[in-house]
């Protein structure tokens, strides 16, 4: 089965330093950086997905500065394609479901930040589009979220958007995805 990597927004401005840090971040970019790894190795397809913030008054992602760059743990090769966005989903006023089309691809890996929202957005796009979905559980962070008084901690988001996914695919971790991709290759 064709199989793509999507790696969505590991970017510098959600890590330690950042201007929007995510809880677990160091960890689950860690992860995908063994997942691009593991394409890389075996000439699997894979694509960085960046986001530009050009809405007036955005305080992360802006263009130009360090913390829209694609950070080192999933670092962006020369000649790798990458998706530059502007929107959470993947694939709004992009050329992601074209590249993919391209690949003839009919399964995706996603991978990436935030849980809650781009991840979220794209893996709901990608099953409508009519791809197996499969979600790096470990390979994904988020943040706490307000809501009035109230705080939901990020170890709750995660979990919630997670279980939720269970709609739209396969949750599996970085190294069942491994293990899965390598006996298929095996095949």
């Amino acid at each position: 089965m064709n199989t793509a990597l999507l790696i969505i927004d590991i970017q510098n401005d959600y890590f330690p330093g950042g201007k929007m840090e995510l809880e677990g971040a160091l960890e689950a970019g860690k992860k995908a950086g063994a997942l691009l790894q593991c394409f890389r190795e075996h000439g699997g397809q894979h694509v960085h997905i960046q986001h530009e913030a050009r809405k007036p008054g955005a305080t992360f992602f802006i263009p130009g500065s360090d913390g829209i760059r694609i950070h080192d743990l999933v670092a962006h090769f020369e000649g790798e394609p990458i998706i530059h966005k502007q929107f959470p989903n993947s694939f709004r006023e992009t050329d992601l479901q074209e590249l993919l089309k391209n690949w003839q691809t009919e399964r995706v890996v996603i991978c990436g930040m935030m849980t809650h929202m781009c991840v979220d957005a794209t893996v709901r796009a990608a099953a409508d589009f009519g791809f197996q979905v499969i979600i790096a559980e470990d390979a994904c962070a988020t943040r706490a979220l307000t809501h009035g008084e109230a705080t939901v901690p990020a170890a709750h988001v995660q979990t919630a958007f997670l279980a939720a996914f269970n709609s739209y695919g396969s949750l599996m971790t970085t190294e069942e995805i491994i293990s899965r991709l390598g006996a298929e290759k095996a095949k």
